[in-house]
């Protein structure tokens, strides 16, 4: 008698996209939980309002003056993913290597798949300055990563950024007045901040996050600073340490109190710096003391990760491995196995042999995909709240067709330019920033 092997049915792919869960939700045909349910309609329903659209923190107030998109036309706003889908492919075939298309990881699934490089901001800076052949460059990420671009890009390259309101809420957080008025303050304290003591360093190097406008970059440049990543942070603050007494490192808290922390940095050694307040809140005395003055500044999406979540992760999943993002708070990043940047965490999943249960506190965008490419383990976002960047939510597949399908007809819509005034300076301290190499295991605590 002869035996009939059947195959197993195959499993089908696990399904990256983070608008097709919210969907869901809204629909009812899930019992998962969103942060907002008007993250399921199209970006261009808030693009005319102020502020940073669904799921952003009530407590992020967006300056006046941002950037808004102008309407998109209703072809668009009433296609289907599919016919997106096809209108971008389409587009990109004719425009062929004039066009490079940058997508950042926490980008929504349906736009990073027809991203040309997908990376960290660290990675896609350096993508940015390595096509000088394209005529553009659509960034599809937040606003200061698309003035990165033209910074680092040929002056002849078109920047382009497909959703003009795509900012960001931490970068908001130190505008060029309050950075200029701290550093005055700071030379009330310390006298000339330029001059060099006998060792040949100087009072306060200023650090600035790369999530932070082309302005203050700029402002970096010129004091004889530095710009870094999540991924190249502890080398920068070791660049930094050897030409300054101390750092002003602004505008993430929490990136600047992980990494020195991590490198020896006592906690009393790191005062916070707030703008609203005389000295930013600390005496002369306690900035004396200091090493590294926190700027007043945080990530709305890596705030919402805390202690209990980790608890939870590891109560419900013994043996799991958690890796947090450094924009995490100090307690989550300590209770944590491992911190890094967004490129130490997928290349920490893709690096484990044995099938490994992951929990990953960092944007579910990024959390989704690495579950969808790596199905031999388990991985779930620490917080169960399905909640994107509000802002890295605003670049959808529409807007993506719109500026390609622009392009094809010889007009450049949204660009982004930065004045020379702003660019000069703010180059140096990017290339300063892309010389300091981070090691393989950047990011890691």
């Amino acid at each position: 008698m002869s035996i009939t092997f059947v195959p197993a049915p195959a499993v089908p792919p696990r399904d990256a996209s983070v608008d097709h869960a919210i969907q869901a939700i809204v629909s009812g045909a899930s019992t998962d939980a969103t942060c907002a349910t008007d993250l399921a309609a199209g970006p261009w329903d808030f693009d005319a309002r102020p502020g940073y659209g669904p799921g952003s923190s009530m407590g992020d107030v967006i300056p006046t003056g941002a950037p808004r998109q102008g309407e998109l036309p209703v072809e668009y706003r009433e296609a289907s993913e599919e016919d997106l889908d096809q209108r971008i492919r389409a587009a990109k075939a004719t425009l062929g290597d004039r066009v490079v298309i940058l997508g950042h990881f926490y980008q929504r699934e349906e736009v990073v798949q027809h991203a040309d490089y997908v990376g960290d901001s660290f990675q896609l800076a350096t993508a940015a300055k390595g096509r000088s052949d394209a005529e553009a460059i659509v960034f599809c990420g937040v606003h200061f990563m698309a003035e990165t671009a033209d910074l680092l890009s040929r002056p002849e390259q078109a920047v382009i950024l497909p959703n003009l309101a795509a900012g960001c809420s931490m970068a908001d957080m130190a505008d060029i007045d309050q950075v200029e008025d701290c550093w005055e303050q700071l030379e009330e304290v310390f006298g000339d901040l330029e001059t060099p003591d006998a060792d040949g360093r100087v009072p306060v190097i200023p650090v600035t996050y790369m999530n932070s406008s082309a302005a203050i970059k700029g402002f970096v440049g010129r004091h004889g600073g530095i710009v870094c990543t999540s991924s190249n942070a502890e080398t920068v603050l070791e660049w930094a340490f050897e030409r300054g007494r101390r750092v002003l490192f602004f505008p993430d808290q929490h990136l600047g109190r992980n990494t020195a922390k991590a490198m020896g940095v006592p906690l009393e050694q790191m005062p916070m710096w707030n703008p609203r307040r005389a000295l930013g809140g600390s005496s002369a005395d306690e900035l004396v003391d200091s090493r590294v003055i926190l700027w007043h500044g945080f990530c709305s999406v890596h705030r919402r990760f805390t202690v209990g979540q980790i608890d939870q992760a590891r109560a419900e999943h013994p043996g799991v491995r958690v890796i947090v993002h450094p924009e995490c708070p100090m307690e989550v990043v300590d209770a944590a196995d491992e911190a890094g940047s967004t490129e130490y965490i997928r290349r920490a999943i893709d690096s484990a042999t044995e099938p490994t249960t992951f929990a990953i506190g960092t944007e579910i965008n990024l959390v989704r995909r690495l579950a969808a490419q790596y199905p031999q383990h388990e991985i779930f976002c620490l917080d169960p709240v399905v909640c994107p960047c509000s802002t890295m939510y605003r670049i959808h597949p529409g807007y993506l067709a719109w500026v390609l399908e622009e392009l094809v007809a010889g007009r450049t819509p949204n660009r982004i330019t930065v004045s020379d005034d702003v660019a000069d300076p703010a180059r140096v301290a990017l290339e300063r920033m892309l010389a300091a190499k981070p090691p393989v295991v950047a990011g890691a605590r």
